[in-house]
């Protein structure tokens, strides 16, 4: 098949084409700027931006499928930027695959945008968007999800969204180095007691899954299209200790720092408040409300949905995950 896979130059994207690679298809990157380490895998990219309908019409013409995985990520910023490129730009992209009567839509969301502030333990797909939302991109992700799926169906058109949580591995350009980076400023604080138990999926599982799901897709009409699920290694981890063996694996000391949840809430709330009414949106606040829950919450789910629907299983284990990680790192 012709594939279009935008963000294909990213941690995720780059998993993926090489996983349809493997299996014979042709695939083309679609982003903003051009990467020679695809060149080298023989994919084609064409430079343009998901906000730009009339580039993305031409990106399609031809193609089978669409991977949509390029997204604006982030704590902080313009509430229009988010909405710009993850709730417009995904409009966009749903919209040229129906008027070039592609055949496959398969969109990258996040377990964030069911996200709450009180823990989330074994929950699946059933799990409702929340009424309040407390990070501008789950907002974002969660509108565009929900505009994926409702036009599963139009002229031809087979959607699935996958939510894949915390993904790691060799590449990653996001989640690690910001965790590594803020302990290396000192900045990295255990909240709460430590014991919140987490789902992460390793970066190869994540890009089996999203091929799994493209590969079940048959019909509008039935299962998986249609339909959002969530990923994950499928054996949720304690937060604190995978962020230590993370530092381990960059010969880094454990966090062993802390500050209870109530006080992290507070500062978080603190720094929103003051970042809005100084109008800073394109610097980080060292601590939101977000973030103090996700640190110090639990969020696992279900996976199986996904394991009926479509077959996923984890090819790799956290444990080998994590040796393929630090592996790369001393290469």
């Amino acid at each position: 098949m012709n594939i279009l896979i935008t963000g294909a130059g990213g941690f995720l994207g780059r998993y993926i084409a090489k996983e349809l690679l493997k299996e014979g298809h042709n695939v083309t990157n679609y982003s903003r700027n051009h990467h020679s380490s695809l060149d080298e895998l023989g994919i084609k990219t064409l430079k343009g931006d998901i906000t730009d309908f009339g580039q993305l019409m031409i990106a399609m013409h031809g193609k089978d499928a669409v991977f949509h995985v390029a997204s604006k990520i982030g704590m902080w910023g313009k509430w229009k930027d988010f909405e710009k490129i993850n709730f417009h730009g995904t409009q966009n992209v749903v919209l040229a695959c129906i008027a070039n009567k592609v055949k496959k839509l398969i969109y990258t969301s996040t377990p964030s945008v069911v996200a709450r502030d009180y823990d989330l333990c074994g929950e699946d797909e059933s799990l409702s968007y929340p009424l309040k939302f407390y990070s501008m991109y789950a907002k974002s992700k969660a509108l565009a999800e929900d505009y994926v799926l409702k036009n599963n169906g139009k002229n031809g058109l087979m959607t699935v969204s996958l939510r894949p949580h915390l993904i790691y591995g060799p590449g990653d350009n996001n989640l690690i180095p910001r965790l590594v980076e803020a302990h290396k400023n000192n900045r990295l604080r255990r909240i709460g007691e430590g014991k919140n138990i987490v789902d992460v999926i390793y970066v190869e599982n994540a890009a089996k899954a999203h091929v799994q799901a493209f590969n079940a897709l048959k019909s509008p009409f039935e299962v998986p299209a249609g339909q959002t699920y969530f990923l994950g290694d499928d054996e949720p981890v304690n937060l604190w200790k995978f962020v230590n063996q993370i530092m381990e694996a960059y010969s880094l000391p454990s966090v062993d720092k802390n500050i209870s949840r109530k006080k992290a809430l507070s500062i978080g709330k603190f720094f929103e408040k003051s970042f809005n009414l100084l109008g800073l949106t394109k610097i980080d606040p060292p601590m939101t409300q977000f973030i103090a829950m996700q640190l110090s919450q639990s969020h696992f789910f279900s996976h199986k949905n996904a394991k009926t629907d479509f077959n996923y299983s984890p090819t790799y284990s956290t444990k080998i995950g994590l040796e393929k990680l630090k592996a790369s790192l001393t290469n």
